[in-house]
């Protein structure tokens, strides 16, 4: 009996800690540089993440051939040039939601994060802080961030004739409809 009673308890827990998990396989990221000779902007809308409500982990991949961007050649270069798409082909994110315990994603409400882990692109991770916020509406939950990343910091290289055309400050862009994780 006592077998069975752990057994059962062991499927609940089970069951608890999977229906904890959020995530999408849509979720948009854009990347923006405004520099003084023009703006550039990509747009990638089949970005995935997952959400472990339970624990506060969090996880981003994006295949970097999906930005589009508004002329081709721009795009080119983005892949061939600056983060070697062939080379490199995702980007990613791997971190913890700091302060999970103060968010509810069962109540309506807008929550103000902190996320930190390591961001990594053209293979290259740096660890990063930035302010996220989950807002939870009619039991709909979006989550999205802004920050700022320097190519440098990432071993992407901008070519001195390319300078005035590229910021070395590019602005992300995070957005994303989270849906719970149904067995």
């Amino acid at each position: 009996m006592k077998k069975i009673i752990a057994i059962a308890a062991f499927v609940i827990a089970a069951q608890a800690s999977y229906s904890q998990k959020y995530f999408t396989k849509d979720g948009t990221i854009r990347f923006f540089s405004d520099a003084k000779m023009e703006k550039i902007e990509g747009t990638n809308n089949k970005a995935t993440c997952v959400l472990d409500a339970s624990t506060g982990a969090i996880e981003w991949s994006v295949l970097n051939l999906g930005f589009v961007f508004e002329s081709a050649f721009m795009q080119e270069h983005f892949n061939e040039t600056y983060m070697e798409s062939p080379k490199f082909p995702k980007a990613m994110f791997k971190g913890q939601v700091e302060n999970m315990a103060s968010v509810d994603l069962k109540k309506d409400g807008t929550y103000k994060v902190k996320v930190k882990g390591d961001l990594t692109m053209h293979g290259v991770a740096k660890n990063i802080t930035v302010d996220a916020t989950f807002v939870v509406a009619g039991g709909k939950i979006s989550a999205d961030s802004k920050f700022f990343v320097k190519p440098s910091d990432y071993g992407i290289v901008i070519p001195g004739d390319k300078a005035d055309s590229i910021s070395n400050n590019i602005e992300i862009t995070v957005k994303a409809g989270l849906t719970e994780l149904k067995k």
